[in-house]
């Protein structure tokens, strides 16, 4: 059972940045594909960030495009965590962010029921 629990999140003015993280419990999380969902009040949660791992150890960066240039994934094996790094916040950034593992994706952005394993979440806030 893979456990994650996020921190970093918090209340920014527009333009401004904040950076999240993912600690893990599981030591194999190199194994894992990872990513970032957030979920705004009254809305479907949807995934903004993944990095994906391939057969040949080898990760990819994928972003939806409400945030590619914005935020950046990143993740460190060694460390068992997992940093969404978003910067020039939208007041429409605004939501409540997980991280998530999962093992069996399809291609590109995961949806929801491909992954395993979620955090409890973190909220951002971008107000002025």
């Amino acid at each position: 059972q893979v456990q994650l629990v996020e921190s970093g999140g918090g209340s920014v003015q527009p333009g401004g940045s904040l950076r999240l993280s993912c600690a893990a419990s599981e030591r194999t999380l190199s194994t894992y594909h990872m990513a970032w969902f957030r979920q705004a009040p009254g809305k479907g949660r949807e995934s903004v960030a993944a990095i994906r791992r391939s057969p040949y150890n080898t990760y990819y960066a994928y972003y939806a495009d409400s945030v590619k240039g914005r935020f950046t994934i990143s993740r460190d094996n060694v460390k068992n965590t997992l940093t969404l790094q978003m910067n020039s916040l939208k007041a429409e950034d605004t939501a409540v962010y997980y991280c998530a593992a999962g093992r069996n994706w399809g291609s590109g952005l995961p949806s929801p029921s491909e992954c395993d394993y979620w955090g409890q979440g973190t909220q951002v806030t971008v107000s002025s």
